[in-house]
């Protein structure tokens, strides 16, 4: 399915084909979604729906299959919901990587042509070498909020201070000992998705009119940030100083971003 152009500041995603105008908002949403794409899309025949956990009961088939409607997936561990009751977790954002491989997570958003967030992630020294010769990696430390299509631009910090490496996150798994850090660790398979040849120097974001006044480019991109409200600016930026990168970055475009 596509989804139309911004026409709503206040909903500025409007989905095309679908039930709902625009992308939900709350549970209700999800639920009303699922509803249009249950039987046509999965094989369900719904049961039942109910106030308690978990939310609905439904068959594929003979297989009976417990299912939990949530907004964002992480709302399952912070209203601690039992997984081994629960056998589908329906949502429209799936933030929570560490969600137990038995709990199926169908993600609403992908089917409406949407889903991914984008992180900037800073690197210094051997790791900041590191990604200039990677197209590909097994094994990555990526943000521990990131999911599966996500993308990271790299920002490579002192003496460089720029973003030049766009890459695509695999599926996130915690993993000790990561090697650089104490402790446990996210990583990820990612894929080189673009090497910009003009890449977007720090102080260039500084001097931007938007984006001067983000917080990762006042904290000078000290640590990891979800900036995906910040995508479009970005973006503009990336295709007007690097038109090659127009062609790879296409399935990236704001317009599929939650």
């Amino acid at each position: 399915m596509s989804i139309m152009k911004k026409t709503d500041s206040r909903r500025p995603y409007r989905l095309d084909a679908a039930p709902l105008d625009y992308a939900p908002e709350n549970e209700l949403g999800v639920v009303f979604l699922f509803s249009n794409l249950a039987k046509k899309q999965f094989g369900l025949r719904v049961e039942r729906v109910k106030s308690s956990y978990p939310d609905c009961i439904a068959y594929r088939g003979e297989k009976k299959i417990r299912l939990e409607f949530e907004y964002r997936s992480r709302n399952f561990a912070l209203h601690r919901h039992d997984p081994k009751k629960c056998d589908w977790l329906v949502c429209w954002i799936h933030d929570w990587p560490a969600c137990p491989s038995s709990v199926q997570v169908i993600e609403l958003r992908k089917f409406y042509g949407l889903g991914f967030n984008v992180w900037v992630v800073p690197l210094a020294g051997e790791n900041a070498k590191r990604i200039s010769r990677t197209e590909r990696s097994d094994l990555w430390s990526v943000p521990s909020q990131s999911t599966k299509d996500d993308i990271v631009l790299y920002y490579r910090s002192t003496p460089d201070k720029f973003i030049q490496d766009i890459f695509k996150i695999g599926i996130p798994e915690e993993v000790g000992k990561p090697g650089w850090k104490s402790g446990r660790d996210w990583m990820a398979s990612i894929r080189r998705v673009a090497s910009l040849r003009t890449p977007l120097h720090l102080a260039e974001l500084k001097s931007h009119p938007v984006l001067s006044r983000a917080g990762f480019v006042r904290a000078n991109v000290f640590s990891r940030y979800k900036v995906t409200p910040h995508w479009p600016e970005l973006y503009k930026m990336i295709i007007d100083r690097n038109p090659s990168a127009a062609i790879a970055l296409k399935a990236y475009g704001p317009g599929k971003i939650l």
